[in-house]
């Protein structure tokens, strides 16, 4: 294949692809790295010594290995020269039958559309707790510093519509390299005021199994929340062929993606190991459900500030990469369901403030269907302000299939192993395995849920 040529999909169009390993890993990161980092202390909390490492690190190689099957489903049927999907669920369909197809298609559709959510009311509790930080250092620790997070939302959601109207993620990289920085920035601050704490204790808090619990049975939901916690930091399936259609050839997209997980994922892994372990050092088992937004530390105010702000801009662009693949599937199904409507086919045209690659581009369908659509987000949002707690059920439903099942039967159709083969035994065990992390993760999440209706109030994130 010609470098710079444009390649036919399975869409029938022409999509020109300019990504690089490099741009292709900062996608990743800024998937993957949320401001879920910072609750790993929390996490080891619940784990110990002992296997809170061990399953931080068994879940790296799990998505690793899972994430290079998915990049070899991105052509069909060879993974080096067949058909495009440009999208995961067209691989899907490329490779399984219609009911998977629609198995997969709600499985991703809910945990992207959930994962906005979520990263609304994250954005407006860092943004909550730079207003509190400020608060606490003028009137004392003790002071009553409350805050309502249902302005930051509407604010967050509105720097949202603006760029959405970007037309898909190759022309939002520098948005993903922005929330890569920042999300590297909060993680070093956390690292190092956890450090400086670990330093003023002289020594090292923690045990080796963890927090003993009120009772045998709060133990086992919060190691299952603490499973899941770390089981779905690390996934990014659901966007991950997104991702690699934004990528030239040649070398192949999958050995370029192949590359880019293992970047992602190893830095990924290296900042869990390193805030979750030392943050549990610090702290112990009363380590924070979010060091940084838990007030874990109070001083320097100004340090914590910049790190919830960091915190905020990295959704921004994380926001983006889990949005697009929901806006090119919902305007490429009404695009081919009314082709001749001018409302949705006439291209309007606006210059753009260092517009690197000419004007921005748009229709007034995008202009409202993604407005409507991040409006209304954002309202589920302000209505359901411990979406927190459902979105962890979300993610346990869509860890195993999205990062296992699906990644490990079309290896299995594209490779024709036969059941009953050795390697169909470790596949099939494997997809076993982490069913069951999701179910007991799904259980424990519901605990969680049954908890916070009892003090939940609609419109009234207060923090």
């Amino acid at each position: 294949m010609e470098r710079g040529r444009t390649v036919k999909d399975i869409e029938e169009g022409d999509h020109e692809r300019k990504g690089t390993l490099w741009s292709a890993s900062a996608h990743i990161v800024a998937a993957v790295i949320g401001s879920g980092v910072l609750a790993l202390a929390w996490s080891m909390a619940q784990l110990g010594w002992v296997l809170g490492p061990l399953i931080i690190s068994g879940f790296a190689i799990i998505t690793y290995y899972t994430s290079t099957l998915l990049a070899d489903c991105y052509r069909h049927p060879d993974p080096i020269t067949g058909t495009v999907n440009r999208v995961y669920i067209d691989a899907v369909r490329a490779y399984l039958g219609p009911r998977e197809v629609f198995f997969c298609g709600c499985a991703q559709y809910i945990n992207l559309w959930g994962t906005l959510v979520g990263y609304t009311v994250t954005a407006a509790i860092s943004m909550m707790a730079v207003q509190r930080s400020n608060c606490f250092h003028r009137n004392g620790h003790d002071s009553k510093c409350e805050s309502s997070g249902n302005l930051f939302m509407i604010l967050f959601g509105v720097v949202q519509i603006v760029l959405s109207q970007f037309p898909s993620l190759e022309n939002i990289t520098w948005l993903s390299v922005v929330a890569v920085a920042t999300s590297f920035a909060y993680s070093f601050i956390g690292l190092g005021l956890s450090m400086s704490k670990l330093i003023s204790h002289r020594g090292f808090k923690g045990t080796l199994s963890g927090i003993a619990g009120s009772s045998h049975t709060a133990k086992t939901w919060n190691v299952f929340l603490a499973f899941g916690n770390v089981a779905f930091a690390y996934t990014f399936a659901d966007v991950l062929i997104e991702i690699q259609d934004t990528l030239k050839s040649p070398p192949p997209e999958t050995k370029t993606m192949k590359r880019a997980s293992f970047v992602g994922i190893g830095l990924t892994t290296i900042f869990y190991l390193s805030l979750g372990c030392i943050g549990y050092a610090a702290f112990g088992n009363k380590a924070p459900g979010n060091i940084l937004t838990g007030f874990g530390f109070y001083e320097p105010f100004w340090l914590v500030d910049i790190a919830n702000i960091c915190i905020v801009v990295h959704l921004l662009g994380a926001y983006q990469v889990y949005a697009q693949p929901l806006f090119g599937r919902f305007e490429n199904t009404i695009s081919k369901r009314w082709p001749e409507a001018k409302f949705l086919h006439k291209t309007y045209s606006i210059r753009v403030p260092f517009g690197a690659t000419g004007p921005l581009s748009f229709t007034l369908s995008k202009l409202v269907l993604r407005s409507c659509l991040i409006l209304f987000t954002t309202l589920v949002a302000m209505l359901v302000p411990f979406f927190n707690a459902v979105l962890g059920l979300l993610g346990a439903l869509g860890f195993w299939p999205l990062t296992v099942y699906f990644p490990v039967n079309m290896h299995i159709a594209q490779r024709n192993i036969k059941r009953g083969n050795p390697k169909w035994i470790l596949l099939q065990g494997l997809s076993m395995f982490c069913l069951l992390i999701s179910i007991a993760t799904s259980i424990g999440s519901m605990a969680d849920i049954i908890s916070s209706l009892k003090m939940a109030a609609p419109f009234k994130l207060n923090y």
